[in-house]
């Protein structure tokens, strides 16, 4: 056993560190809550890492994004994914794609050669289809729904998108989702009502967006270490804790 994952297997047992090390899982999303999800994943010792986002790294990201810092600001994110993979666990194999996940690119990934994927992906329509396709491909998927204009980490709640409630975000997924026939998704979800954030206006119009929501550093992050230790003890422990 290794020394760096020693502490890992008093918890997950040597076969679960080795069921780890041998698993490949992808991550659509690095932003606040998809770069949470990779520093665990990449610290528990999972072997192999796709990880796909189009975003570059800008200043606007460094209250809650662990990938953006002074020295990665208009680094493409999956490069300082790259980067800092390396620095923690430079034995996972690491493979980038510089795109969005959309159903126009969507042919371009085989979903069926993954033993879990990450959902961090912002857009509906995204989600959709990365959710469909996984289900068409028999991956295990397990997704995020809102974290913007939330406080309290506490929130959050891993379930069923069927038992989900409060969240617009779940709302509008398990709709679509049951439109498409698919009534089961693992996702993380908050049950706190959203506030209303002020002063997104003016960077709203600058960037043509309708609105922009606000952020904190512990909410998103939550969300993603909670995401990723789903994702660990799935692959370790079979779901058995």
């Amino acid at each position: 056993m290794e020394e760096q994952f020693s502490r890992t297997a008093m918890l997950l047992g040597e076969d679960g560190v080795a069921r780890l090390k041998k698993a490949r899982v992808a991550v659509f999303g690095l932003g606040g809550v998809g770069g949470y999800v990779v520093e665990a994943l990449a610290r528990a010792g999972i072997g192999q890492l796709d990880l796909i986002d189009k975003d570059t790294v800008s200043i606007s990201n460094l209250n809650r994004q662990i990938l953006a810092t002074h020295a990665t600001l208009g680094m493409e994110k999956t490069q300082a994914a790259r980067l800092r993979v390396a620095e923690i666990n430079p034995s996972c194999q690491v493979r980038t794609y510089s795109m969005f996940y959309l159903p126009d690119t969507a042919e371009e990934f085989d979903l069926g050669q993954y033993d879990y994927i990450v959902d961090a992906v912002d857009t509906v329509t995204a989600k959709l289809t990365l959710v469909q396709k996984a289900a068409e491909a028999g991956t295990p998927i397990i997704s995020s729904m809102g974290t913007g204009n939330k406080l309290d980490a506490s929130a959050f709640q891993v379930a069923d998108i069927s038992k989900t409630s409060i969240c617009p975000l779940a709302r509008i997924m398990r709709k679509e989702l049951g439109k498409r026939g698919i009534r089961h998704l693992k996702v993380v979800y908050s049950q706190e009502e959203a506030r209303k954030p002020t002063g997104w206006e003016e960077e709203a119009a600058a960037e043509g967006k309708r609105q922009i929501p606000g952020s904190l550093p512990f909410v998103p992050g939550a969300a993603g270490l909670i995401l990723a230790g789903e994702v660990i003890k799935d692959i370790a422990l079979g779901g058995q804790t």
